[in-house]
């Protein structure tokens, strides 16, 4: 029967690049999506960026950016990536909307009048410079058990110990630098050891979905075991209350008739799963309320990375359950990624950039099929070892799958016009189609896909065993003479390795969506998408074969972990300019200027309009290149230096009457990023810098 299946991955933090990480889950999700849509089922398949944090806040904040302006630099290298390597989300989101705000406050709404919100006290570290409460992450100190120094606030990572904040000796600041003072502040719980919340996560936790498939992988029931006990008396003293609140400043959604206080973005970063696909039917008109009706048939899918499970497997399913929303029917969670058998690291030039992979000109495809073969259905690690690497690809996809066709289909070209053709009976050869297509894919569907991969590879090599065998370039030699049965035996053992071929394509297709697409539409005129049952339809007639894939050169590796050239460290990735004297830095009149109003310059992806007052009794107009990283709004009321006795320029879209002063730096690509100059406040418009 057909599905309908919502499936998202974790949110990626947008306080940085995607790295490999990502793209392997992102990877597996999307082989999991293909499978489940060439079966015919419905898959709204969605993403978002995780938008809110202290961590957002601050680093905007450093950088002299909004948190909006930061989270939207990330946003927009997402789809070099994503199209990159073939990962075709329906839509991808940001928990920083409308949608968001709207559904954390609604869901908070009905916990709360389920009584399972409640406020207490809480005594936590202060920054006295900041003004602002620290999360554990920004505090340092010397560990209490080893007296390790410059360990964070929860833990030692010399000798292993975990602690709290307060337990460090002499902590500091890590913003300030400040000695942390203790202070009293009213946070909000969503009481998670309520025993509703318990017997509702014991069921869960151990229950199967209408599939009759597990909601845990064994790894995580185990693990949700340690929290959650076996159902026995007490079990629940393992469980804690769920802090959601923070105090401002913080960059967040505001929490209902709390003043001052934000949602922890824990609480409001899974329901952005809900906010991308909410936005998402609001595009296609699916009624986004029925489409996630707690009793309906759709079924709700995460996959997500090992470290985040305490987040997926108790405080999302109960938050869901108790708001009255569907809860989750499959949670697949996978291992890290390591390289050659050690966790990654940039210093170490062992960390695998996503970009550079693809700057370099490695194939896309290589990658996915390589994580496909690594991964199963269980909670373990991937390594990825470039000499495996290189074998796997090179023997599999270039001297197995590829080499069927590239062989078979040249004789077929030659002799027959492209035309195949079957001698006696060809059941058998569809039934072992069949039979391969079918184990193919029920191993993708369970994520046991290093498995498939190995029916697919031992088809293969069957294939090209029964092509060896018959030898059918001893067959060709005189052809044109030869016998007409003797053309038939021909045709026939090239049409069967190519029949294998597209079956071998279709079984191929969720991994290797491009290349099989070029196979369906260059080789077999068959269309762009194949479907499962399609492998076992015999191909009539091919095209001329084309080259479909490369080898791996092993300088490729090198060059993949090749550390970064380490430079001269220097402002701005640059060199200083010659020198100049006095008389020269005088020549250029540097004013104190007050933006007064800013709005974007329509038909320009680039320039912003600014009104700025230099004292002079009037606003001059200026048009700067700074869109890319600031909206109107942020810019009006605020300070800044120009060059006040530039020539006006004359543009398309006006005359500019000066120039605003932005640092940026040379390498645009690697660091991007324009930030106009602020005086500190006290400057007024007109003063001049000397």
């Amino acid at each position: 029967m057909p599905r309908t299946l919502f499936v998202t991955t974790a949110l990626p933090y947008a306080n940085g690049s995607f790295h490999i990480g990502h793209i392997m889950e992102y990877i597996q999700a999307d082989i999991w999506v293909r499978t489940m849509r060439m079966a015919g089922h419905t898959v709204h398949f969605v993403g978002a960026d995780d938008a809110h944090g202290a961590p957002i806040m601050l680093k905007a904040e450093s950088e002299g950016i909004s948190p909006q302006a930061l989270v939207n630099r990330y946003a927009s290298e997402r789809p070099q990536y994503l199209n990159g390597f073939h990962i075709q989300f329906d839509h991808w989101h940001s928990t920083d909307t409308p949608e968001n705000v709207a559904l954390s406050q609604g869901i908070y709404k009905a916990l709360k009048a389920e009584g399972l919100i409640s406020t207490r006290t809480v005594e936590q570290f202060y920054d006295p410079v900041k003004g602002m409460f620290l999360p554990d992450r920004y505090v340092k100190g010397e560990c209490p058990k080893c007296g390790a120094a410059d360990q964070y606030g929860d833990s030692c990572e010399v000798c292993g110990a975990v602690y709290t904040p307060t337990e460090l000796v002499n902590p500091y600041s890590t913003i300030t630098r400040a000695t942390p003072v203790m202070r009293s502040s009213e946070h909000y719980f969503f009481n998670l050891s309520d025993e509703r919340c318990v017997k509702f996560l014991q069921e869960w936790t151990t229950g199967a979905n209408a599939q009759g498939q597990k909601h845990l992988q064994s790894e995580i029931l185990g693990k949700t075991r340690e929290w959650l006990g076996n159902g026995e008396a007490g079990a629940q003293a393992n469980l804690a209350d769920w802090d959601i609140s923070r105090d401002a400043p913080y960059f967040g959604i505001e929490i209902p008739d709390a003043p001052g206080k934000y949602f922890y973005v824990w609480l409001d970063a899974p329901i952005g799963y809900l906010a991308s696909l909410k936005a998402y039917c609001a595009e296609q008109g699916i009624d986004f309320d029925a489409l996630l009706d707690p009793n309906g048939t759709t079924e709700q899918v995460h996959f997500i990375g090992k470290d985040i499970v305490y987040f997926h497997a108790l405080f999302w399913p109960a938050m869901l359950k108790f708001a009255g929303r569907k809860t989750p029917d499959l949670l697949h969670v996978h291992g890290f990624i390591t390289v050659s058998g050690e966790k990654m690291s940039k210093s170490r030039g062992t960390g695998i950039s996503p970009l550079r992979y693809l700057e370099i000109g490695m194939n896309a495809e290589w990658l996915r099929y390589y994580i496909a073969a690594k991964l199963n259905a269980r909670v373990e690690d991937l390594d990825f070892n470039p000499d495996d690497f290189i074998a796997r690809v090179n023997s599999d996809l270039v001297g197995k799958y590829v080499n069927i066709a590239s062989r078979a289909a040249n004789f077929i070209s030659k002799h027959f016009n492209g035309e195949l053709a079957y001698t006696g009976d060809t059941q058998a050869l569809k039934d072992e189609i069949n039979s391969v297509t079918e184990a193919v894919q029920s191993d993708l569907e369970a994520r046991e896909y290093g498995r498939a991969i190995r029916q697919v590879m031992a088809y293969a090599d069957r294939i090209n065993q029964a092509f060896d065998t018959a030898q059918p370039w001893v067959m060709a030699k005189g052809i044109a003479d030869a016998s007409g049965e003797q053309k038939a035996q021909l045709q026939d053992i090239c049409s069967r390795a190519l029949a294998g071929f597209k079956a071998l394509s279709v079984m191929l297709s969720p991994i290797l969506p491009e290349l099989t697409a070029r196979v369906a539409q260059e080789l077999f005129n068959d269309g762009r998408h194949y479907q499962w049952a399609d492998a076992s339809t015999l191909p009539t007639r091919i095209n001329p074969f084309k080259h479909l894939m490369q080898r791996v050169d092993p300088k490729m590796l090198d060059a993949l972990f090749e550390p970064p050239v380490e430079e001269v460290p220097t402002p701005g990735g640059e060199a200083i300019a010659d020198t100049i004297d006095i008389k020269d830095f005088a020549k250029v009149d540097l004013r104190i200027g007050k933006i007064v109003s800013c709005d974007a310059v329509e038909g320009s992806d680039k320039l912003l309009r600014l009104m700025v007052d230099l004292g002079e009794g009037r606003e001059r107009q200026i048009f700067s290149g700074i869109k890319s990283m600031y909206k109107p709004e942020d810019l009006a009321g605020k300070l800044t230096v120009v060059v006040a006795n530039l020539a006006p320029r004359k543009m398309r879209f006006g005359v500019s009457e000066g120039m605003v002063l932005a640092a940026s730096h040379a390498n645009e690509k690697q660091h991007p990023g324009i930030y106009i100059l602020e005086p500190f406040p006290g400057a007024q418009p007109g003063m001049r810098i000397s």
